[in-house]
């Protein structure tokens, strides 16, 4: 089979919008907000030169999600799918199901090996019966046999995973399109008004009633100077907010304006690190991201999102069976949002003496309130201050942390309050044995920030 995968990059890639971001962005945000220029700190994500942070703090960037965010995400690629049997396809390879999904809508779902794990999480958009655009993770769009860090690996791209299910004589092609646009993110409860603005009111009504505005998860399609362009009612941060698709060639121009009125409006660009705390703040559980709470070796069970992705009333899937034996025997794993007084990166979670798992994100946060920041019990200055912070975070727990009730669910309050348990998290030695002291924190289900992406635009327009 011919792979579709593009070879290993010799060097970092860069999106299309690197340029713009050094020579115009930071000159603009140095005036705007009378700071110094300096060097970008980037890190290499999915082989893409990202920034962490601009001239802006991780945490300034971070708080920009409650008025306008702006991300450049253009280093996730975008595959098309198009063919009589595409739906056939898709069923067979991802977890969910697509048999019902209706034009114009949009759904989440899971990339998975045979033994249940994830290869990658990601969005599919119906364009038509027969065709689909498919939104996957940065790095996720390499076919290559490379060494990394002294071990030799075979990458294999998302979209030859997919084909590589295609059952002899079906008619399904495939192509990656992401040459074609550039990926920006924009959320937040004045994200409406930014697009309004910019684009025009009737890019955000339903496709099949325009008196009304779009559904959450759907999408629409529409023309502009000669171009055509993608919008989703999307975002990883359960915020209002678009995943927008900017035609290439009008890229820069576009960038350049929704950027300086979002900044008019009091928000920000914002990179790797804002981004991940407005994931891991986002609404009542966090989401997973690919590479962290999700990989090859952890399957999806009991994480947050799992029912919407996820269909076990399919006959097959890739990975079903694994996670069929799972549910079988009951497995206690849960991934939960934990709050500490400063970042646990990848250290153990104990309490009592006893390991329940162990941290997979973690980082600092503006947007823990002052309740919560003192439920901690810590002794430091910035942590109980008025405007202090603490860091949030995301772990797998692999032993019963919550009471259950009576259909065996987590219960998150008692008495109309949150319940908030106290845990540690250690550093862990060579075997795997908590060493130094602690940092202090606990684990709860009450979420970060409240939830607005399912709410109708309804209730935004006027602010």
């Amino acid at each position: 089979m011919t792979k579709l995968g593009f070879k290993f990059p010799a060097e970092q890639r860069k999106t299309a919008l690197y340029e713009l971001e050094e020579n115009w962005y930071l000159p603009y945000l140095a005036q705007q907000k009378g700071l110094p220029m300096q060097s970008v700190k980037r890190n290499n994500f999915g082989q893409y030169a990202m920034a962490v942070n601009y001239l802006t703090s991780v945490l300034e960037e971070a708080a920009a999600i409650n008025k306008v965010a702006v991300y450049n995400i253009d280093h996730m690629a975008q595959l098309r799918f198009w063919g009589k049997d595409v739906v056939k396809l898709l069923n067979r390879a991802l977890a969910g199901n697509f048999t019902e999904m209706k034009i114009g809508q949009c759904k989440y779902t899971l990339l998975l090996n045979e033994q249940g794990g994830v290869q990658d999480d990601m969005i599919l958009m119906r364009l038509a019966e027969t065709e689909f655009i498919i939104v996957i993770n940065a790095g996720h769009d390499i076919t290559d046999t490379v060494v990394l860090e002294g071990v030799q690996q075979e990458l294999i791209a998302d979209i030859d995973r997919i084909m590589a299910c295609k059952q002899g004589g079906e008619e399904v092609s495939a192509e990656d399109v992401s040459h074609q646009y550039v990926k920006l993110d924009i959320q937040g409860p004045l994200s409406f008004k930014l697009i309004k603005e910019f684009y025009g009111e009737h890019v955000l009504k339903n496709r099949s009633n325009p008196d009304k505005n779009m559904n959450y998860f759907s999408f629409n399609e529409f023309e502009r100077l000669g171009q055509h362009y993608l919008i989703s009612r999307t975002g990883y941060t359960n915020r209002w907010g678009w995943e927008l698709y900017i035609p290439l060639a009008v890229a820069e121009a576009d960038c350049k304006a929704l950027i300086t009125r979002a900044m008019e409006l009091g928000g920000l660009l914002v990179g790797l690190g804002g981004r991940d705390e407005n994931r891991i703040s986002a609404g009542p559980f966090g989401l997973p991201l690919m590479g962290q709470e999700y990989d090859p070796q952890h399957t999806p069970l009991n994480a947050p999102l799992f029912e919407a992705a996820v269909d076990m009333n399919k006959d097959y899937f890739v990975g079903k069976e694994a996670l069929a034996e799972q549910i079988r025997n009951a497995e206690a794993k849960r991934l939960f949002i934990v709050v500490s007084e400063g970042i646990v990166s990848h250290r153990g979670i104990y309490k009592d003496g006893k390991r329940l798992g162990s941290v997979t994100s973690s980082i600092n946060s503006p947007n823990v309130s002052l309740d919560m920041r003192l439920a901690i019990g810590s002794k430091r200055k910035n942590v109980n201050e008025e405007h202090g912070t603490a860091a949030i975070g995301m772990g797998w727990f692999y032993a019963s942390v919550f009471d259950l009730d009576s259909e065996g669910k987590d219960l998150g309050d008692f008495n109309g309050k949150p319940v908030r348990i106290p845990v540690e998290f250690f550093r862990e030695d060579a075997e795997g044995k908590p060493s130094g002291s602690p940092t202090m924190g606990y684990v709860t289900l009450e979420g970060i920030s409240p939830a607005t992406a399912p709410k109708p635009l309804k209730n935004i327009e006027n602010l």
